[in-house]
């Protein structure tokens, strides 16, 4: 049932991807309230799938690497739906589909579903560590998105190639706040995700996934003290949001690290 549930948001997030690749080619935009109910209903999908896996583990549903990728993108499409409309984001579900929709194919196809049952009862600081330090990683996969909108939006302006979708995206300073934020959000959990894990004890035995995350901390914290210092301007935030969630993406240190730890 869960693994149904979970096809289920996949082909939701699907109907997005493919209503975002059809508003790009045709260079149209249309709102539509379909897209929007798409996507709540996969992230009903994923809720579900989530709710019934952790009463199968007996924990949090973080024990292998397959969980951590589908809790990521749920964390993702979470902060979507809380601020979307806070800052005229609308359009950011057209964007934030497509990435849930690959998240959870590369999921389903190139990782091995094994979950581990708890021998032992949960430790709270352990299920913060992994719970949050996910969370974050979603605040970060939706500021990646608000940063790529941002660029498509500014290269239109600077091309003067202006097509009607442009007419529909946020304006340029409010994709900007909402990055920034985002960041802040993901840079505020993470640190708290950091610290859970370092009140576990032990974290220095996986020395090199360590380096790897407080890596990632201090990428972030990077970009957030270069901005507030202005020393750099939003195109490059931009720029550097979308670098550092792809880079985060493909070595998937950080999320083997939750997914090790997750199992213990």
């Amino acid at each position: 049932m869960d693994r149904l549930l979970l096809v289920i948001a996949t082909f939701c997030f699907l109907f997005g991807f493919a209503y975002t690749m059809h508003a790009l080619g045709a260079r149209v935009y249309k709102p539509s309230r379909l897209n929007f109910f798409a996507i709540l209903t996969g992230f009903a999908g994923q809720t579900g799938f989530l709710y019934l896996r952790g009463q199968a583990d007996g924990r949090c549903p973080l024990t292998s690497l397959f969980e951590v990728l589908i809790f990521l993108s749920w964390s993702m499409v979470l902060f979507y739906l809380l601020i979307g409309s806070a800052y005229r984001l609308s359009l950011l579900g057209a964007f934030t589909s497509p990435l849930a929709f690959v998240i959870q194919v590369a999921a389903l196809l190139l990782v091995s579903d094994t979950p581990m049952k708890a021998t032992r009862p949960p430790n709270g600081w352990l299920e913060l560590h992994a719970a949050i330090s996910v969370v974050a990683y979603g605040a970060f996969a939706l500021a990646c998105v608000a940063g790529t909108m941002y660029l498509a939006q500014e290269r239109q302006l600077k091309s003067h190639n202006i097509h009607s979708i442009f007419y529909r995206l946020p304006p340029i300073r409010d994709l900007a706040v909402a990055n920034n934020r985002l960041i802040f959000v993901g840079f505020l959990l993470l640190t708290v995700g950091l610290g859970a894990g370092f009140m576990l004890g032990g974290i220095f035995t996986h020395s090199a996934i360590t380096a790897w995350s407080v890596g990632v901390w201090f990428l972030y914290g990077f970009i957030l003290t270069a901005e507030w210092r202005h020393r750099i301007s939003p195109r490059r935030v931009a720029w550097l949001s979308v670098a550092a969630f792809s880079v985060l993406l493909l070595t998937l240190g950080g999320l083997n690290f939750i997914a090790q730890k997750g199992a213990l």
